[in-house]
């Protein structure tokens, strides 16, 4: 019979092999497999750690499989990521670390990690931030994307759509097309050029392109960014970005 100790290491491999594997490779009688079930059973009845120990096992196997899918998804993508002709990029345009993110301008959590960003800018003369409207949050949150790409078309430089940006991100209540529009009109943009623009070619294939990359990236919630090969989801807060972006830099 097994010793316990050896018993335990097969109990580990037998637990992580592939499904179907097992059936494959027995070749025992009946009263063989029944005889090893029991032991099995006693086993980890007596040493319920040896389940801890391959449930660990696992996740950091699936942890390094969905890294591996992400970074592959990521390398598929790179250049509409990084440096896609429909997208708002503010900061430095030629910044040595570039950072993605995903957002919708009804989400909570991107109105407060708004203050995030604006300090990295503030603080970080090398940083570039790439904004992907990615409205996941109902009509009102599509209305409010397609307006905010139109103003973007109208306005190259950037520094009118970031105060819309900022005002839009930061105000109360929900964002759909008549506030959107409202606050491209307080800001300063060509109304009818806005209302032109909202139906065009450009802001349909803009957000196609978005829902592309998050599909491909798993990317299902906001705000979430992209920083080298990692995804980072949630808003972390500033000191947490800035660690993530230094370290990017750091490996450059």
């Amino acid at each position: 019979m097994l010793s316990l100790i050896r018993l335990g290491a097969v109990v580990a491999t037998v637990a992580m092999l592939p499904a179907g594997a097992w059936a494959q490779t027995q070749t025992f009688s009946d009263a063989q497999r029944q005889e090893i079930e029991l032991i099995v059973k006693d086993y980890l009845l007596r040493h319920p750690e040896v389940l801890q120990e391959v449930v660990a096992e696992l996740e950091k196997r699936q942890a390094a499989a969905e890294s591996d899918r992400q970074k592959s998804a990521i390398a598929e993508y790179r250049e509409a990521l990084f440096n896609s002709k429909h997208q708002a990029t503010l900061g430095n345009p030629q910044g040595d670390v570039t950072l993605v993110e995903f957002f919708d301008y009804n989400c909570g959590y991107c109105k407060r990690a708004l203050a995030d960003k604006l300090a990295l800018l503030k603080s970080d003369p090398k940083l570039r931030l790439v904004l992907k409207e990615f409205p996941v949050l109902g009509p009102g949150s599509i209305e409010a994307a397609q307006v905010s790409i139109a103003a973007r078309m109208q306005d190259p430089a950037g520094k009118k759509f970031t105060q819309f940006h900022e005002k839009l991100l930061t105000g109360r209540g929900q964002a759909d097309r008549a506030r959107a529009l409202a606050v491209a009109k307080e800001v300063g943009f060509d109304m009818a050029r806005i209302e032109s623009d909202v139906k065009s070619a450009e802001v349909r294939q803009s957000l196609e392109e978005v829902m592309r990359m998050a599909e491909a990236l798993g990317i299902n919630g906001t705000p979430t960014y992209v920083l080298g090969e990692s995804i980072i989801p949630g808003a972390i807060g500033e000191s947490a970005l800035r660690q993530q972006i230094e370290a990017r830099r750091a490996v450059r």
